[in-house]
């Protein structure tokens, strides 16, 4: 579900937060890898598919791969796949389901002279400096390796999601994120920024826009499931979760057990320019 930095949340004063700078939440989903991994979604295959026939090679490098849920579509369509992740317990998740993964952040990570025909960012680029995280993609991409930022966009229907952002808002006032409803249009202005610093570095042809929609249905338990892998809620103690995810199993229920989610994946992506 969006949450948002203080400085976005109605009626208080902003505030210079960005998600990259929020360390401490970025390297909490580990608490529990296992979870995260069995109920994160995928990402639409037909984005996979044009990410690997748009690059040069099968060489990939996953920016912030967490359990390697992204990784391991890449690999089943042929790549060769490097992770890095700041967190090590979700790199060693990984690595336990065959990913080779490196324990880093991306900006600090060293390629020892490696070299990548993609770099793919799968719901992690907002935890990167954008300028340092463009340039460093620059730098390991070969010519006419492809950049891939991507992530999901999604609300569940309001009958949820309201209880939900009124439990956070009573049991975790203090947190850096706060839910928030925010129109696809806000996401999209988002990657267009993304798009922005890639041209700002003089170093990628023009970016593109890229949209993929499709739905999925949760029960109530499946979307309990996922409620604690998400940044806003990583870091709560067993009380305030359980007060969180009492709400919003009530509201669910109301509904009678289940609802549809709306799913919008979106990328920006673009092409290295240039010889070695």
């Amino acid at each position: 579900m969006p949450t948002l930095p203080r400085e976005h949340v109605e009626g208080e004063r902003p505030e210079p937060v960005r998600p990259h700078q929020v360390r401490q939440v970025a390297e909490s989903f580990g608490t529990d890898a296992q979870r995260y991994d069995q109920a994160r979604p995928g990402y639409p295959e037909d984005l996979v598919a044009r990410i690997v026939a748009g690059s040069p090679g099968p060489d990939v490098l996953d920016v912030g791969c967490g359990t390697g849920i992204a990784a391991r579509q890449f690999q089943a369509a042929g790549c060769a796949v490097l992770g890095v992740e700041p967190d090590a317990r979700m790199a060693g998740f990984a690595r336990a389901r065959g990913l080779e993964a490196e324990v880093a952040t991306f900006e600090a990570w060293e390629p020892a002279g490696r070299t990548f025909d993609a770099v793919i960012a799968a719901q992690s680029w907002h935890w990167v400096d954008p300028v340092a995280g463009a340039a460093k993609a620059a730098e390991v991409l070969r010519p006419r390796g492809r950049l891939a930022v991507f992530g999901h966009v999604f609300e569940p229907p309001a009958e949820v999601a309201e209880p939900f952002a009124a439990a956070c808002r009573r049991v975790a006032p203090d947190s850096p994120f706060q839910p928030a409803r925010r129109p696809l249009e806000t996401y999209q202005a988002g990657y267009a920024k993304i798009a922005d610093t890639l041209r700002e570095t003089g170093r990628f042809g023009e970016p593109e826009q890229w949209r993929f929609d499709w739905e999925r249905s949760y029960t109530r338990d499946q979307w309990l499931d996922l409620l604690p892998t998400t940044g806003g809620l990583t870091r709560l103690d067993s009380g305030r979760l359980a007060g969180i995810l009492g709400a919003v199993g009530d509201a669910i229920d109301a509904l009678g057990g289940r609802f549809t989610m709306h799913y919008t994946t979106l990328a920006t992506t673009a092409v290295r320019t240039g010889t070695p």
